[in-house]
């Protein structure tokens, strides 16, 4: 595939489609109500959702993709100004609401970007979706994958989210007469709070921006913005702060509670640092054989419990056999616990461990940022020197997919159409 074709969660101007994996801001950023740049492909929950978190955006650039389902792009190519086509196929992410992984089909062969996802087998969704992707690849090898390998280690195992979530319900349940905060993202981990929810029969308060979301969801009558309602509470876990919590404290007991799988921090935390924050920056002085299935005490009145919509290790494992990648990638290049994947799957049916001209932006604690540049067969790490940050640029055969800046080039047209053949 040519440079100057696609883009993925990269918002630049040089690209003739821009794809778009998950609403997560650090996928949207650059993407803004004035954006223009060309057609927007994504998953029709997505096109659902994005009018709330991007008000003013023009909706006649959406163009929603069913999952599941082959699509067709009719490009040009910049060198020749014929035609070429590029074949995609969306699939469940199970990151969150609206999230999916791209299969892309052509002359260039098969490429498979994971973004954020949680291979969770003992899910019956994820489980249609591994036949979704085993139908859609029929027999053949994925030329290039590029893999979320965020929890790319084997001491991270953990629990589906479903046992994760009961262990949160434990915990709230241990402290009846507690107030409780959970702290979570503008979007994903509903599914725990519906959970909790439903199980303990009480409501949950969200601030209101994320009871529109879950308006939108189609979460009716179990989130309330009236504090007088809910001793359980989800904040936006930028506030999920050591002052915050002492703060609660002062008028009622209250506890914390963080849904996350990263590793878990075992020096003081800062009073006004982000507890998330110090989860990732203390990953070096945790022992690598730390049990990561069950839930941890950060401070007498936090919990940490492993709900992660990252893989684990074994499920990325189990992903790798399925696909049989030619070439892998990991998206997240620079990080204090970054390992390339091919360090632990490089054996895997020969998967080739170099790639070529990779360029690394910074990683951002808990957020991916990717960009294909120019490769071919082959790919080559280049490793970032700035830290604390979750990025990557990463190439094949000129597919962007990046929020990065990238070498500009100028727009062309592009259309959808739906094959016509069975799938």
């Amino acid at each position: 595939m040519e440079r100057g074709l696609i883009s993925v969660d990269r918002w630049a101007e040089g690209s003739q489609a821009y794809f778009l994996t998950h609403l997560h801001t650090d996928h949207t950023r650059g993407l803004s109500p004035a954006w223009s740049r060309g057609p927007l492909f994504c998953s029709r929950l997505s096109a659902k959702l994005l009018p709330a978190k991007l008000p003013g955006f023009n909706l006649s650039l959406l163009r929603v993709l069913d999952v599941g389902a082959w699509h067709s792009l009719s490009l040009l190519s910049p060198s020749s100004a014929s035609e070429t086509l590029v074949r995609v196929m969306p699939l469940d992410a199970h990151h969150c609401p609206g999230a999916v992984m791209y299969l892309f089909s052509g002359d260039f062969g098969s490429l498979l970007y994971t973004g954020d996802f949680r291979w969770e087998m003992t899910s019956e969704k994820a489980s249609r979706s591994r036949d979704m992707l085993v139908k859609a690849l029929d027999g053949s090898r994925v030329n290039t994958l590029y893999l979320d390998n965020t929890y790319c280690n084997p001491s991270y195992s953990f629990p589906s989210r479903r046992d994760a979530a009961q262990q949160v319900v434990d915990i709230i349940a241990s402290h009846p007469k507690h107030h409780v905060i959970i702290g979570i993202d503008m979007l994903g981990k509903e599914d725990l709070l519906v959970h909790i929810a439903r199980v303990l029969k009480i409501k949950i308060w969200v601030w209101p921006e994320r009871l529109q979301t879950m308006h939108i969801l189609g979460f009716d009558g179990i989130f309330t913005t009236k504090t007088s309602l809910a001793r359980v509470r989800a904040v936006p876990r930028y506030s999920f702060t050591l002052d915050t919590l002492e703060g609660l404290n002062k008028m009622h007991p209250t506890i914390g509670i963080m849904p996350s799988g990263l590793p878990w921090a075992s020096k003081p935390l800062d009073r006004n640092e982000n507890f998330f924050d110090s989860l990732a920056r203390s990953y070096y002085n945790k022992k690598a054989n730390k049990d990561a299935s069950k839930e941890e005490r950060l401070h007498p009145e936090i919990y940490t419990v492993p709900y992660s919509d990252h893989s684990c290790f074994m499920e990325l494992h189990e992903f790798v056999q399925l696909v049989q990648p030619i070439n892998m990638r990991g998206i997240v290049l620079s990080s204090s616990c970054y390992i390339d994947p091919s360090h632990y799957f490089g054996h895997c049916n020969g998967v080739c461990q170099t790639f070529q001209r990779v360029q690394h932006k910074r990683k951002e604690s808990g957020k991916e940022h990717v960009r294909v540049v120019r490769a071919e067969s082959s790919v080559k790490v280049n490793d970032s020197k700035r830290k604390g940050r979750k990025c990557g640029t990463v190439g094949v055969s000129g597919v962007y997919m990046s929020r990065a800046s990238a070498s500009r080039r100028r727009r062309r047209g592009a259309k959808i159409m739906e094959d016509n053949h069975a799938d």
